[in-house]
């Protein structure tokens, strides 16, 4: 299959790119990025054109994967969709449940793939994890904590715009649901309180009465970081495990799980309609701390 990427950024450039110039059922035939300079340097390391014109790298291609800010992914993925491209985009889909619904309707208007890199999945160690532990069943609780602090020096992603004003809740609260909602299943409300460094603290009661909790945020005191999942359920409790690949395996297995979807016609458990689903999560998650009310999702 036929690869554009869409975007210039770090991500782009050690994660999406390594992965594809490297997958031995994909090809990587160039990139676009909205800075001419950022996408030539881009195809320079991978040894590919960059293309001033969107359109004209989208005519050449099978599929694109998107490395760009929420808010300039989801009208690009409506746009290769209706294009008749195959979609691997980044999370949150969107930064809003309507924006996120229109990449879900122009995919299934044009019978294209679609599947959205929630890391966590595409690791073999979390993703065995929670296919065994869903088909155990009983889970009525779980709790984690994402604490990064990526506003340092040196940091890849400290100048984010995006990040900084929608913060930890929209950058990894997708890949906390991510980990959540296979084992206890879909959110009927929330509520959410704010805390010290942009920390947001959820409350969600999920279909069949199971709850969880969750902290985050992205700017934590630097000695302050954390990471991880427990889980509680009527056979024991559980942690999620430790990672086993790294960010490019990931990102390979990502592609792999793509091909497939779109050679079988099966979508995928983290296709855009389940990032809809994390979309709309966390719209309501993001009412909820500005009300302090239980807001329905």
């Amino acid at each position: 299959m036929r690869f554009g990427v869409l975007g210039t950024g770090h991500w782009a450039t050690v994660t999406q790119a390594a992965a594809l110039a490297t997958h031995p059922s994909a090809t990587l035939v160039g990139v676009w990025g909205r800075s001419a300079d950022k996408a030539a340097n881009l195809g320079s390391t991978y040894g590919v054109p960059a293309y001033e014109d969107v359109d004209a790298l989208l005519a050449e291609v099978d599929a694109v994967a998107i490395a760009l800010p929420p808010d300039v992914q989801a009208p690009l993925a409506v746009k290769a969709a209706k294009a008749g491209k195959h979609l691997l985009l980044e999370k949150p889909l969107a930064l809003d449940p309507a924006a996120a619904d229109e990449v879900v309707a122009a995919a299934d208007a044009a019978g294209v793939a679609t599947l959205v890199f929630f890391t966590n999945r595409f690791v073999p160690s979390v993703e065995a994890f929670l296919r065994d532990n869903a088909a155990v069943g009983g889970w009525y609780a779980a709790h984690g904590t994402m604490y990064a602090s990526i506003f340092q020096p040196g940091n890849p992603y400290a100048g984010s715009v995006w990040r900084k004003r929608h913060g930890g809740l929209w950058d990894v609260g997708p890949h906390a649901l991510s980990v959540v909602l296979p084992l206890l299943g879909p959110v009927v409300d929330l509520s959410a309180a704010e805390g010290p460094r942009d920390t947001v603290h959820l409350l969600l009661r999920h279909e069949g009465g199971a709850a969880s909790t969750l902290s985050l945020t992205l700017n934590a005191a630097p000695d302050a970081t954390s990471f991880g999942f427990s889980y509680f359920g009527e056979h024991g409790a559980t942690t999620l495990p430790e990672w086993d690949a790294t960010q490019v395996e990931a990102f390979g297995t990502a592609v792999s799980a793509l091909l497939d979807a779109a050679a079988t016609g099966t979508p995928h458990g983290c296709d855009a309609r389940f990032g809809a689903e994390v979309v709309r999560i966390l719209a309501a998650a993001e009412q909820a701390r500005h009300t302090a009310t239980i807001v329905t999702v």
